[in-house]
């Protein structure tokens, strides 16, 4: 990639945190032009690496160029509720000062602050209408408006900057499915320089080229992301087909020599017979002994180094597969026979208005998605099912033993280790065995012992998970809250792995389509302004939903 073309230049890179964990040694990237797809493990530091990038955290060591302006939009969002709309967008100066000369003040202040933007307001409009926020106003504020819709006012704040270099992290977190559509518009039709980390495949779909960031490093596909898994299995079939060809070779050098050994010998007992039996003179003898002896040391010296090398090709076979772990867990007492009672609702009105007319009753080993709109009370009827909020009035009765992740897992005490924090959901477990369950959510030995506030999201996901799943009594029903934001696509293998091992009751409220269809869903339910009612698969799947319910 020519010095020209290249909008992100990092260069010998090094970064830690405050407690010395190290994060970037000796980190190199490059980026061009298009739309890059940024991926990799939890923890691998994509985050941080466009934090470093936005300039927000500063390098150890190295140095990092950019080509232009760069906007950037967080992972974890937070703006202020008091904040007006074109104040986010970043157009409140100019606004003002159009306004007032339109209004007859002729200071010079105000055409300077205006300049050559006499169109900012149509500008500002349209780009919120492009974004599905034509009906919010640029007068209203940040308090009126979901959570989902001000990350894209945040976006529609960078449409507008124009900036050279675009970043964006986990962008589609929190985002219902009809506000999902109108991010993917505006990254479908960007023409800068894009750099997007995210989980959400459709999302990636729409890339150019996929950076996948691992062990320290960045390897390069061309194409979206199923391009990046058709080349990456093909890797790593010709990987594990290197390993196996190294392997034999292993064994072959092993073989030889042993068989080189086996001669050796021979021929020092048939040298040591003829000296014995005197059939040749004594000088000659031990000339003969000296110079088997070099020819043995060399040819022992020869095989032992050719096995060496054969391990070390092993080696080498061996790092370029890839064998990330996946959390295996057996939950005997989760079963719920069909037929079962699980959950009652009965003429249920939550906080907020929401409201859940008639009986509503979920029986059996039903797995359940609940689908709708940002603000829709999806969260509301889940913690008011886990007891975490009283209903305004009505009923909400669980007949089975349960548990609730929530979107933002503070369920653990970050002060407690992993282990410790688990023990508090399991009382009367020993400790053996609780260490023996987490081993099987990747927290072997010391792991274990972390210190919860010092985990990645993937990790806090994977110990509030066990915590729950291990949790006295077993959970015969299990809520989970937008569960895959935050998590990479690894971390959502695990999940899927996970919840195909739970025999008990699901709930699950999400917007991942693909992550729904992937863990079984057999029922799923829109909550809307209409209550709660059964919805086809098919209609989440294309958006053909309800009249006044868009997805």
């Amino acid at each position: 990639m020519s010095t020209a073309s290249t909008h992100i230049l990092c260069a010998s890179l090094t970064f830690a945190w405050p407690d010395g964990t190290g994060v970037f040694d000796d980190f190199q990237l490059s980026v061009g032009p298009g739309r890059t797809g940024l991926i990799g493990l939890n923890g691998c530091g994509k985050s941080t690496l466009l934090k470093l990038v936005a300039g927000e955290l500063t390098p150890a060591e190295g140095s990092i160029r950019t080509m232009g302006e760069v906007g950037y939009l967080p992972q974890n969002l937070v703006l202020d509720t008091g904040l007006r709309v074109d104040e986010v967008l970043g157009i409140a100066g100019t606004r003002a000062a159009l306004h007032a000369i339109e209004a007859g003040d002729p200071s010079v202040e105000h055409f300077t602050a205006v300049g050559d933007d006499w169109d900012v307001e149509e500008r500002a409009l349209a780009t919120l209408d492009q974004l599905g926020l034509g009906h919010i106003g640029l007068d209203r504020t940040i308090g009126e408006v979901s959570g989902g819709e001000g990350v894209l006012l945040r976006l529609a704040a960078l449409l507008l900057a124009r900036p050279d270099v675009l970043l964006l992290d986990e962008p589609t977190n929190n985002l219902d499915l009809y506000a999902r559509r109108r991010l993917y518009d505006a990254v479908a039709s960007w023409s800068g320089v894009l750099v997007v980390v995210s989980h959400d495949r459709e999302l990636l779909e729409l890339v150019d080229q996929i950076a996948d960031l691992r062990d320290g490093g960045v390897r390069w596909y061309g194409g979206n992301f199923t391009a990046y898994e058709e080349a990456l299995a093909v890797e790593q079939e010709a990987a594990e087909r290197m390993v196996r060809v190294a392997e034999a070779d292993v064994q072959r050098q092993k073989r030889e020599l042993a068989e080189t050994h086996v001669k050796l010998a021979r021929r020092k007992k048939f040298g040591q017979k003829a000296q014995d039996e005197k059939r040749v003179p004594k000088i000659v003898a031990n000339g003969l002994k000296r110079k088997a002896q070099v020819s043995a040391g060399r040819l022992r010296t020869e095989h032992t180094e050719k096995l060496a090398e054969a391990r070390g090709r092993l080696d080498e076979a061996a790092e370029a597969v890839r064998d990330d772990d996946e959390i295996r867990i057996e939950l005997p007492y989760t079963t719920v026979h069909p037929g079962r009672g699980v959950l009652r609702l009965k003429e249920l009105t939550l906080r907020y208005g929401t409201e859940v007319k008639g009986e509503f009753e979920v029986r059996g080993p039903e797995r359940i998605a609940l689908v709708g709109r940002n603000g829709a009370g999806k969260t509301t009827l889940l913690r008011t099912i886990a007891g975490e909020l009283a209903p305004v009035s009505g009923e909400a009765e669980t007949q089975v033993p349960h548990r609730f992740l929530p979107q933002r897992l503070d369920v653990l005490d970050d002060e407690l280790s992993v282990a410790a924090n688990v023990a508090r959901f399991a009382p009367d477990a020993t400790d053996n065995r609780i260490r023996a369950q987490l081993a099987r959510f990747l927290f072997r030995g010391a792991r274990a012992d972390q210190p919860a506030g010092t985990l990645s999201g993937g990790e806090r996901f994977r110990a509030t998970l066990a915590a729950l799943l291990l949790s006295e009594p077993a959970p015969k029903l299990l809520m989970l809250d937008e569960p895959t934001n935050n998590l990479d696509m690894a971390s959502v293998r695990r999940l899927t792995a996970a919840l195909d091992a739970y025999e008990g009751a699901l709930i699950v409220a999400s917007h991942d389509v693909p992550f729904l269809e992937s863990i079984g869903i057999t029922r799923w339910l829109l909550l809307d302004d209409g209550g709660l009612r059964d919805i086809d698969v098919a209609d989440v799947r294309e958006g053909r939903l309800p009249v006044n319910t868009p997805m």
